[in-house]
């Protein structure tokens, strides 16, 4: 059966997702590497089907990648210029057979159809990072967990579209408390300003931070997280329902 359907799709629309995560005082995208030869990176992304909603499509998008069906997932930006598609990864495949086509499932149609200019519809998602089983696309030979400080070039403007998403969850940061969905259900308040300053790329003062923090009144105090250590040990956190 044939893999691939674009008739399936909306023609010329498309969903690309940032996916975030935090780990070891990083925050990290997660990016896929492209099935097709050479070395094309991409952000994870998909196409809409005829009888779905944008927001659907992307949220089955995010589950097909992660495993995860409830998390953090906004739309940002609307990414259309009129340079905007796959022609370098899919329109310089002239030499291409017939049968390494059939081999992955496409044909020649299929290509010329993914080489369209396309129009897509940027989110980002957070989620934590230790509960994420990632997963390969139909395009995909691989997926990893990349520092956003160190993305390589990926295809078209998916390097713009990470930067954008990055702005958007600085901006958003605070007035949604989005950022305590990349945080383990309890979390220490080191914890909370390593997650902000890997973020912002800054160091916060620490008392500055902790006062900010505690007067926006979306925390629970718990107990102690003791560690054998001989320093004061910290207090654990979670966020309020």
């Amino acid at each position: 059966m044939k893999k691939f359907q674009p008739q399936n799709f909306i023609a010329q629309l498309s969903v690309d997702c940032v996916i975030f995560g935090y780990k070891d005082k990083k925050l990290k995208v997660l990016i896929s590497k492209i099935v097709f030869g050479n070395d094309f990176w991409s952000l994870p992304g998909g196409f809409i089907l005829k009888n779905e909603g944008i927001d659907d499509a992307a949220k089955r998008v995010l589950q097909e990648r992660t495993s995860l069906t409830d998390i953090f997932l906004e739309q940002f930006h609307v990414f259309g210029n009129t340079d905007r598609s796959n022609n370098d990864l899919f329109g310089k495949m002239p030499e291409t057979n017939d049968e390494t086509f059939t081999e992955k499932g496409f044909s020649k149609n299929d290509f010329e159809w993914l080489s369209n200019r396309f129009v897509s519809i940027g989110y980002y998602a957070l989620v934590d990072i230790d509960k994420v089983k990632p997963k390969k696309g139909e395009l995909d030979e691989c997926v990893e967990w990349v520092e956003i400080s160190e993305l390589p070039k990926l295809i078209m403007d998916h390097n713009l579209i990470a930067q954008k998403a990055l702005l958007a969850l600085r901006q958003n940061l605070d007035q949604k408390l989005i950022g305590f969905n990349l945080l383990p259900d309890t979390f220490t308040m080191r914890e909370v300003q390593e997650l902000y300053e890997a973020i912002y790329d800054k160091p916060f003062a620490r008392n500055n931070f902790q006062k900010k923090i505690l007067d926006l009144g979306v925390l629970e105090r718990l107990e102690k997280k003791f560690t054998g250590a001989a320093n004061k040990a910290p207090y654990l956190y979670r966020f309020l329902k």
